[in-house]
C-alpha cells in the first residue's frame, strides 16, 4: 500500500510562545517516531504553498487577505484571539499546511499513491469561514475536501474526524453544502461548546458526542454503530481524516481515554470503507494531540494502519 508522508520543517518555525500546547515540539515528536525503519516504506515528500484560489475554496477572498498579511517582525506576535497567535512565520506555516492538503488530495486522486497523512501545523478543523480560532487559521480539510471536487471531479467527501475537540471550523463551513459529509466523535463539554447530536447541517453533518471519561469502548461504539454507517451510507469518493490524537488518555486538554489502539481501529475501520466506497483513497490531515508521548506512539499507530489496513 503506497502512503505518502507530507511535512515541512518551516512549520515548526510557526510558534505561540513558551508553555503553548500547540508548539513546534509536536511536530518534531512526529518526526522523530516516524524517522524509524518500520516507516522506510512511507514516500516523502514537502508540499508547497497553497494558492490563494484554493484557500478562497473555504473562506472568503478578504479574510485569506486578512491573515496573510498579518507577518509581524521577527520575535514578535500577534494574537488573534486569547489562544492563537501568530508569529513571522505562521502565514508561510499556514500555507504550507494548506498546500499539504492540497498535494495529499492530487496524489491520492491521480492514483500516485494510495492514501497521505499530512504532519503540518498549524491545524485547521476550528477555522470558521470568517474567523480564526483555536490554535487553527485555515480549514485544511474543507481546502482538502472542496479541491478534490474542483480539481479532480469527485462528487461527494466525507471529512472524519476524531479529534477530542468539535471540529466547529468544519462545521461551520460545510454545514450548507450536502457534497460534504462532516462526521466527528468529540468530548462534550468540552471546547469550543459545539457538536451536538441534534446538530446536523443539511443533513451532511453527524456528530457523536461522548462524555469525559469515556474510554475505547464508547468511542468504538459512536464509530461503528453511528459515525461509519453514515459514511457508508453517503459513498464518498473520498475519505479526508482530520487526525487529532488529543482524546489520548494522557493528553492534558481533555478527559477522554483513548489508547494507541483505539486510533489504529478507527484508521483501519475508515480505511476499510474506503477500500469499499473509492478504491481507498484516504487523505489524513494532522489536527490536535499535545501529549509529546502519546502523540508520537499515537501517530505511529494511526501510520502503520493506513500503511497495512
Amino acid at each position: 500500500m503506497t502512503v505518502l508522508y507530507l511535512t515541512h520543517r518551516d512549520c515548526a518555525l510557526h510558534d505561540m510562545g513558551e508553555g503553548h500546547p500547540e508548539s513546534p515540539d509536536r511536530l518534531r515528536a512526529i518526526w522523530q517516531a516516524l524517522d524509524r525503519e518500520e516507516f522506510g516504506e512511507l514516500i516523502r515528500d514537502q508540499p508547497d504553498e497553497a494558492t490563494r484560489e484554493q484557500l478562497e475554496r473555504a473562506h472568503p477572498a478578504d479574510y485569506v487577505e486578512a491573515i496573510l498579511r498579518i507577518r509581524p517582525a521577527e520575535g514578535e506576535m500577534v494574537p488573534l484571539d486569547g489562544d492563537t497567535l501568530m508569529n513571522a512565520h505562521s502565514a508561510r506555516a499556514a500555507l504550507l499546511a494548506a498546500g499539504a492538503a492540497v498535494q495529499a488530495v492530487d496524489e491520492v486522486c491521480t492514483g500516485q499513491v494510495r492514501r497521505a497523512f499530512c504532519a503540518t501545523r498549524p491545524p485547521g478543523h476550528h477555522a470558521e469561514h470568517r474567523r480564526p480560532m483555536g490554535f487553527c487559521l485555515f480549514a485544511n480539510a474543507v481546502i482538502a475536501a472542496r479541491h478534490a471536487q474542483a480539481a479532480h471531479g469527485v462528487a461527494r467527501v466525507a471529512v472524519c474526524d476524531f479529534d477530542v475537540h468539535h471540529g466547529n471550523g468544519t462545521q461551520d463551513v460545510v454545514g450548507g453544502d450536502p457534497s460534504i459529509l462532516f462526521v466527528s466523535s468529540h468530548q462534550m463539554p468540552l471546547y469550543p461548546g459545539t457538536g451536538a447530536a441534534e446538530d446536523t447541517g443539511c443533513g451532511n453533518v453527524v456528530n457523536a458526542p461522548l462524555r469525559p471519561g469515556s474510554g475505547g469502548e464508547a468511542f468504538r461504539a459512536a464509530w461503528a454503530g453511528t459515525l461509519i454507517p453514515a459514511i457508508r451510507a453517503f459513498a464518498p469518493g473520498l475519505i479526508v481524516i482530520s487526525a487529532g490524537f488529543d482524546a489520548h488518555a494522557r493528553d492534558p486538554l481533555a478527559q477522554l481515554r483513548l489508547t494507541e489502539a483505539d486510533f489504529a481501529w478507527v484508521t483501519e475501520a475508515l480505511c476499510a470503507v474506503a477500500q469499499e466506497s473509492c478504491d481507498g483513497r484516504v487523505v489524513s490531515l494532522l489536527e490536535g494531540g499535545y501529549d509529546l508521548h502519546a502523540l508520537a506512539a499515537s501517530t505511529a499507530a494511526h501510520l502503520r494502519a493506513l500503511l497495512h489496513a
